[in-house]
Parts: structure tokens; sequence; C-alpha cells
């Protein structure tokens, strides 16, 4: 189901409370809204924190609908500000100077046409992220890093071949699947302020 304002503002709040909470005491809170029936659909869902004055703090989440929304959104809150191994754990300083985001997911799909070099033609700039898998690696990036970075499709099939250790061109061999999925995205306007939908 589509998510309206009103559910993008509990999950980033939701996050947020996560964040701040196991920040604070390493014990994240409660969930008490777990009774909103949209809380309760299998999605995918990622968190991401970013610096207010620019570049990423962490992101973690769950590409495919394995849990309930609202599960996976406290679980990838507390993934993305304590156990994301590219950056240290969150400190309680920070928590004034980090933007909440939630990004709920679509059930990806594989791509397949009949010469690898058509992908490309596949990929929607500012609607698809990609996950490639292969070779015993996988690699996703959300949609809004291809609009962020002002990619084309050629260029994110390359990065998110990177992400996941391989080669960029990698994308191009069939032992390589490459998947679309798209996704809702709320995030702060300010740390623990106002929300706002940012990509559907």
């Amino acid at each position: 189901m589509a998510l309206t304002d009103e559910h993008g503002r509990l999950i980033v709040r939701m996050a947020r409370r996560t964040v701040d909470q196991v920040v604070r005491s390493s014990d994240p809170p409660k969930g008490e809204e777990s009774n909103h029936p949209f809380l309760r659909e299998p999605r995918g869902a990622f968190v991401t924190l970013n610096a207010v004055d620019g570049g990423l703090r962490g992101c973690i989440g769950f590409p495919y609908p394995v849990k309930q929304l609202g599960q996976a959104v406290v679980e990838a809150a507390i993934g993305a500000s304590t156990q994301d191994p590219r950056f240290p754990r969150v400190e309680p300083f920070e928590l004034d100077r980090i933007l909440v985001e939630v990004s709920a997911l679509t059930r990806p799909e594989t791509l397949s046409t009949t010469s690898r070099k058509d992908l490309p033609g596949l990929v929607r700039i500012g609607a698809d992220g990609l996950i490639v898998t292969g070779y015993g690696y996988s690699g996703l990036l959300l949609p809004q890093v291809a609009t962020e970075y002002r990619l084309k499709p050629e260029d994110f099939l390359s990065e998110t071949c990177m992400k996941a250790g391989l080669m960029p061109d990698s994308w191009l061999s069939n032992r390589v699947s490459v998947q679309r999925f798209q996704a809702e995205v709320f995030g702060e306007t300010s740390p623990q302020g106002e929300v706002e939908k940012k990509l559907d």
C-alpha cells in the first residue's frame, strides 16, 4: 500500500526515537505504534542517517520484505546508528547533528533483456533503486543516490556493481543478477524537526 504523509511522519519519528534511545542507553524503545495496520505489512526498508553539514553517517536496511515494516524500521535504525561497518557508532553529541531518513521499498524485480547492453534502458533514474548480485557478492543503491549524484542509468548500474565489490561493468555478465525496486522516502528537514516526503 502507498504511504500517506502521516505514515511517513510516523515511521521517521519511530526511527528517530529508536536512534536517540539506542545511542543514549543501548536499549531500543518499545514499538507502541505496532497496532497501525500499515506497519504490519511486510516491506523492505532502509534507515539513512545524514550529517547536517553533508555526508553519510550510516545506512542499514532490509532489501526484501522479510519483516513487517515497523520491525524493519526499528531494526534498521539500530543498525544505521550502531552497526554500519563503514562508520563508528553514533555518539550522543551527534544526535542534534544528523538527519533521519526512511525508505520503504517495493519488492525487487529481476531485470532481463535479450542483450545485457539493453539493461540501462530499463533503469529509471529518480524512480528505481538497484540490487546487483553475483560471484558471491551483493550490493544495493537506493533510488535517491542516482538523483543526488546525477547518474545516468549506465553509471548507476556500474556504481551498484562497485558497491557489491564487483568490477564496474559486471552488469554486462549473465552471471550477475540485476534487480530494481522503488522506494517511498521520507526524511527530517532538520534534526528532530519536520518530516517531508522526498521521493515516491
